[in-house]
């Protein structure tokens, strides 16, 4: 038989809605997965924790829980956040609920006293042009802030806490007056935290949070380019008193390749060909992103024509179909000929300029001809009357 959520916070059912604010708290400062990195059974007392201070924190739901059971609760239609696809966002909202901050600009005033969440954290990563194209899987190692856990976060030795800041009385502001008005700032004593720590931790001095290095997997996906960015969860640095981690950002650099060029899921190639398989026509084995692809040039490609290879582009990071690839022929006009090169192309040269003089010429002079004949012809028609 499953526990009851009483059971689960460790309260009895005629707890107070203190008591099982109180009971919440330690049972997820206990259960945190920033405190049980890689722990599957700790992460799954922190949902059960957090779904059972969802429900008793609620009086309607908890009036319904005490009446129906689970099975009320889902008549009138409560799922439970363990449906959540993130849980780490469901986390964040219910430690806004409670402390709170965040919820979405919910009205309620952040308690000076309550958890901190942690600051999010960018990294910037260069990946070759392949690597983009393809995906990789990388490590990385970075330097964060993690939560303290000598002493949960609050920055005070164990077995003591922070007082209230004298200055402000816990509120994180002080309120000063400028002749008719008054003006509220930052507690310059607390720096608006509400608390002073008069016995810091010996590990963090007090901060709450403490530096280490720490290795991260990155699976970058095939596709990305420069300014992809990806987003880690609760990779960022740590919260401090019970607070969630904050998220890493991973931003993309790529860099160029020497002979592809890409253009979103567009690739270019300029391919050199020689003048006589150009002249001639063939088919020739292109370099691709992928492999190599077979590519028909007709006879005559001229230099600037442009074959378009389909499939052979990058992927899209939606998945599904992949770009093209386009090919643009470089005709080589050869440099260092031998001897007898030279004597087979003046042969073709001279063959060739018979049928350019039966071709283009002879049509130029032809036309030029005939139309003095014409105009003379008329001429002689107007002479004569």
């Amino acid at each position: 038989m499953s526990k009851s959520y009483y059971e689960i916070l460790g309260v009895h059912k005629d707890a107070s809605a203190e008591a099982i604010k109180k009971a919440y708290r330690k049972q997820a400062m206990k259960h945190h997965p920033d405190r049980n990195q890689g722990d599957a059974a700790a992460e799954e007392k922190f949902k059960e924790a957090a779904e059972a201070y969802e429900v008793l924190s609620d009086l309607q739901k908890r009036q319904i829980y005490d009446a129906y059971g689970k099975e009320g609760l889902r008549n009138s239609g409560y799922s439970g956040p363990g449906n959540s696809e993130d849980i780490f966002s469901h986390i964040n909202d219910l430690f806004g609920d409670l402390f709170g901050f965040g919820g979405g600009g919910r009205g309620r005033r952040r308690d000076p006293n309550g958890p901190v969440p942690g600051e999010d954290l960018r990294y910037d990563i260069k990946i070759s042009f392949m690597e983009a194209v393809h995906g990789i899987n990388r490590q990385v190692e970075i330097t964060k802030k993690e939560t303290c856990w000598t002493c949960e976060g609050s920055g005070a030795r164990p077995g003591n806490k922070p007082e209230t800041c004298p200055t402000c009385h816990g509120r994180g502001q002080v309120i000063r007056s400028q002749g008719f008005f008054q003006v509220s700032t930052t507690c310059p004593r607390c720096n608006g935290a509400g608390q002073v720590i008069t016995d810091p931790c010996t590990d963090c001095h007090g901060e709450g949070l403490i530096s280490r290095s720490k290795k991260v997997s990155i699976r970058i996906p095939a596709g990305v380019d420069t300014g992809s960015r990806m987003r880690l969860s609760g990779e960022g640095e740590g919260g401090r008193r019970g607070g969630p981690s904050g998220d890493l950002y991973v931003v993309i650099h790529v860099d160029e390749h020497e002979h592809f060029q890409r253009d979103g899921q567009t690739i270019y190639l300029r391919l050199p060909v020689s003048m006589v398989r150009a002249a001639l026509g063939c088919e020739a084995d292109v370099p691709t992103i992928h492999d190599t692809a077979k590519l028909k040039i007709p006879a005559g490609a001229q230099s600037g024509e442009r074959f378009t290879l389909r499939g052979e582009g990058v992927p899209s990071l939606r998945g599904g179909s992949k770009g093209d690839m386009v090919v643009e022929v470089q005709v080589q006009t050869p440099t260092k000929l031998t001897k007898d090169q030279k004597e087979l192309l003046r042969e073709f040269e001279a063959l060739d300029k018979e049928h350019e003089e039966e071709g283009f010429f002879a049509r130029l002079f032809h036309g030029h001809l005939g139309k003095q004949k014409k105009k003379s012809e008329d001429q002689e028609k107007v002479a004569n009357g």
